[in-house]
């Protein structure tokens, strides 16, 4: 589990210090235009349903990317129907 934070800390301060036109690049590169967009349609719609749960929402978004992730890396399928925003 240390291994993990510790590249996830590194990950996020690399991050923070891009410039934007180098981390959208990345993001497009990475997860790719329509993938963005439905991360932003998804989290603007779960923190405006709750917005006194910003924090906790943003904690959730983080984790449920993470998560998305590491089954892409496993090349998970699930039985259950696809959530759409």
């Amino acid at each position: 589990m240390r291994v993990k934070k510790g590249f996830a800390v590194e990950f996020i301060n690399r991050i923070r210090t891009m410039e934007s036109g180098e981390l959208n690049a990345l993001i497009v590169r990475e997860a790719g235009e329509e993938l963005a967009q439905f991360f932003l349609s998804y989290s603007a719609n779960l923190i405006s349903r709750d917005p006194e749960r910003v924090l906790e929402n943003t904690s959730s978004l983080m984790l449920m990317g993470y998560l998305i992730r590491a089954a892409e890396e496993r090349n998970e399928r699930w039985s259950e129907p696809v959530l759409q925003a």
